[in-house]
């Protein structure tokens, strides 16, 4: 699908979408960096996802990420803006990253360009993004578009489960006693994301796959208020065995749904560690 009316749809890496997907839609990345030990790299262009795990293995530092600087997202919208493209980008949540800020500042710079805060993460945000590139090949204008996005923020229901809270405590997202108590009663915390912010909903306690059955099925079932257009799947590399589980139920529970898996890319693997899986659903 290609915009027929010279809008361009952009994102940050962060939106963890398919390949297929953003080819499908003509949706173009900017990468977000990510640094382990003295190395830096390119999300999604200069490592991948098991690869990133791999490194983190051999030399036990955690990742850290870097937002997008002014200069590199001013770069990025001239690319399309200079072959007369208005841009609609969209960009992490303000409340995780500067990331929006500094683009809106490159947009302004730049111009016949915009930036949308998704107040989401993940393929939370991805679901934005499919949504402004299906609008573009409708034909509808630029300010449409973004006035329909933002209004649509709040529909996204995005959820996930994090088998080891390593990642959230020594980056900084969880605090000390947090992560203490969840490891000593070895709990995986569910995190939502409300209002642009994660919150640590329900902690569940036990075998991971059992974690996760449960998980889906509260999310899922005796649900009438979800749209079936499209159910995602998201995670960081989860047993195959669970991501199957999970799908199946998500069929079960919503049998009219549109089921698509995606793989979390680095910057969002870098938060959460590995394991981690969860439902990026649109409300009606």
């Amino acid at each position: 699908m290609s915009t027929s009316n010279k809008i361009k749809i952009t994102c940050d890496s962060i939106c963890d979408l398919t390949p297929e997907i953003y080819e499908k839609y003509d949706i173009t990345v900017l990468p977000l960096s990510v640094t382990i030990g003295d190395s830096s790299y390119k999300d999604g262009v200069d490592i991948t996802l098991d690869k990133l795990f791999e490194k983190v293995s051999e030399t036990g530092a955690l990742p850290k990420t870097a937002a997008v600087s002014i200069h590199e997202y001013e770069e990025f919208f001239k690319k399309f803006t200079e072959q007369g493209m208005t841009v609609i980008h969209i960009n992490i949540s303000s409340g995780f990253s500067s990331c929006y800020q500094n683009a809106c500042l490159a947009a302004e710079e730049v111009g016949n360009a915009y930036a949308i805060d998704s107040l989401n993460l993940s393929s939370g945000a991805g679901q934005l993004c499919i949504a402004a590139a299906q609008m573009a090949a409708e034909g509808k204008s630029a300010e449409d578009i973004v006035e329909a996005v933002n209004a649509m923020r709040d529909s996204v229901e995005v959820s996930f489960v994090i088998p080891t809270i390593e990642y959230l405590h020594k980056g900084g997202r969880c605090s000390s006693v947090a992560a203490l108590g969840a490891n000593l009663l070895k709990l995986k915390p569910c995190i939502q994301v409300i209002g642009g912010k994660m919150e640590v909903g329900k902690k569940y306690r036990g075998a991971i796959k059992k974690v996760f059955e449960e998980y889906a099925v509260e999310r899922l079932k005796d649900r009438t208020d979800i749209s079936p257009e499209r159910i995602m799947v998201t995670h960081t590399l989860a047993d195959r065995e669970i991501v199957d589980m999970v799908t199946e139920l998500v069929h079960k529970y919503q049998p009219d749904a549109n089921v698509v898996e995606t793989i979390a890319g680095c910057t969002v693997a870098s938060h959460c560690g590995k394991g981690t899986l969860g439902l990026i659903m649109i409300k009606k």
